[in-house]
C-alpha cells in the first residue's frame, strides 16, 4: 500500500510539473522579428540569443523572418505584420517623417558599414572612378536610400554611371560575372562573399570615410506596440542586449547558432570574418563602454544633420532625435 502510495505522489507530481511546464510554454508570447535582408552574419546576435534561451526566459516565443530591404521591412511593422524590425535606422527616420508609425528602440550599428565595392582589378579606389561604370543595387533597400547622400557628399552625378538592378543573389552575380563594376553593400556581408567566389582581392570605398557617420542597423516597433506592450518591448530588448554582449565576447557559437537555425546562410568561416567586422560597430566614441544598443542622442542628431543637408530630410526634423529613438527600453 505504502509502495503504491509512493507511486501515486510521483505521478501526480510529474503530472502537475508537465502542467506547469505547458502552462509556462502557453503563456509565452509570440514575437516576429523581420530583419531587413536574407540571413548573414550581422544576424547572428539574434540566431545565438534563441539557442541560449534569452527570449524563452523573457517569456518570448520568437521567429526570426528574412526580409527584403530595410524599406520593406519597416512597411511590415507599420502595417503590424511583424512585431519588430531589424532595419537601417535612417532609413526609418525618413519613412517616421513622411508618416510610419514606428520608433527605434536600441540601435544595434552605431557606425555605418555601408560601401561601394568591387574587384580591385577594376581599379576603382575612389568616387571619381566611379564614373563610367556600372553599379549594382537593390530599390528600396537601406543603401539605395541612402546613396543619394554618398552622390551629394562627393560630388558625383546620377547620368555618370549605369545601374543594374536586382535582388542581393543579382547583384553578387552582376560583379562575379562582370555584368557589373560595383556593387552597394556592407564591409562585412558582401565583400567577403566577392573575394570567395572569384578568389580575388576586393576594393572597398566605405561611405563612412566621404563624411557619411550616420548610425545604422537597429530595432524598430509599431507605436502602438511601445504604448500597450512596454512590458514586452522591455523583455525582447534585455534578451536582445544580452545576445549581443554575448556575441562580443563569442563570435564564433553566434555564427553556429545562425548556421543550426539556417544552413544556407554562408560559409562559416567567412561568417566569422564578418561578424567580427560588425562587432566594433556596436559602439561609437559617444557609446563606448556602454551596453550594446543603447545610443548617443548626438549621434542621432549628427544623423540628422546628414540627412537634411545632402539626403532631402525635412529641416523641421533636425535636432529631434528622441522623436525617432528611444532608449527608454533597454536594461540599464
Amino acid at each position: 500500500m505504502k509502495r503504491r502510495h509512493l507511486i501515486r505522489v510521483a505521478c501526480a507530481g510529474a503530472l502537475a510539473g508537465a502542467l506547469v511546464s505547458g502552462a509556462v510554454a502557453q503563456t509565452r508570447e509570440k514575437v516576429t522579428l523581420l530583419l531587413n535582408w536574407y540571413v548573414y552574419s550581422e544576424h547572428a546576435p539574434f540566431f545565438l540569443g534563441k539557442e541560449k534561451g534569452f527570449y524563452e526566459a523573457e517569456g518570448i516565443d520568437l521567429d526570426i523572418q528574412e526580409g527584403r530591404g530595410s524599406a520593406v521591412s519597416i512597411q511590415a511593422v507599420s502595417a503590424n505584420s511583424a512585431t519588430f524590425g531589424y532595419v537601417d535606422v535612417p532609413t526609418m527616420i525618413r519613412a517616421a517623417t513622411k508618416g510610419a508609425p514606428v520608433k527605434a528602440v536600441g540601435v544595434a550599428l552605431q557606425l555605418s558599414p555601408m560601401a561601394v565595392m568591387g574587384l580591385a582589378e577594376k581599379n576603382i579606389k575612389s568616387p571619381k572612378d566611379i564614373v563610367g561604370k556600372t553599379v549594382a543595387m537593390t530599390p528600396g533597400d537601406s543603401m539605395s536610400q541612402i546613396w543619394p547622400l554618398f552622390l551629394k557628399k562627393t560630388g558625383l552625378q546620377e547620368g555618370q554611371y549605369k545601374v543594374v538592378s536586382g535582388d542581393g543573389q543579382t547583384k553578387l552575380n552582376a560583379v562575379i560575372n562582370g555584368q557589373a563594376d560595383l556593387l552597394l553593400g556592407y564591409v562585412m556581408d558582401q565583400n567577403i562573399k566577392i573575394q570567395d567566389a572569384t578568389k580575388k582581392p576586393v576594393e572597398v570605398i566605405r561611405f563612412a570615410d566621404y563624411g557619411i557617420t550616420m548610425v545604422s542597423s537597429g530595432v524598430i516597433a509599431h507605436k502602438d506596440t511601445l504604448a500597450n506592450k512596454a512590458d514586452m518591448v522591455r523583455r525582447f530588448m534585455r534578451a536582445t542586449t544580452r545576445a549581443f554582449e554575448e556575441t562580443e565576447k563569442n563570435p564564433e557559437a553566434s555564427i553556429d547558432a545562425m548556421l543550426k537555425a539556417n544552413a544556407k546562410a554562408g560559409q562559416r568561416d567567412t561568417l566569422i570574418v564578418g561578424i567580427k567586422l560588425t562587432t566594433p560597430l556596436y559602439h561609437s566614441a559617444e557609446t563606448k563602454g556602454q551596453r550594446p544598443l543603447r545610443a548617443s542622442m548626438k549621434d542621432i542628431n549628427d544623423s540628422l544633420d546628414l540627412l537634411v543637408q545632402y539626403g532631402g530630410l525635412d529641416p523641421a526634423a533636425r535636432g529631434k532625435a528622441e522623436d525617432w529613438v528611444t532608449n527608454d527600453f533597454l536594461p540599464k
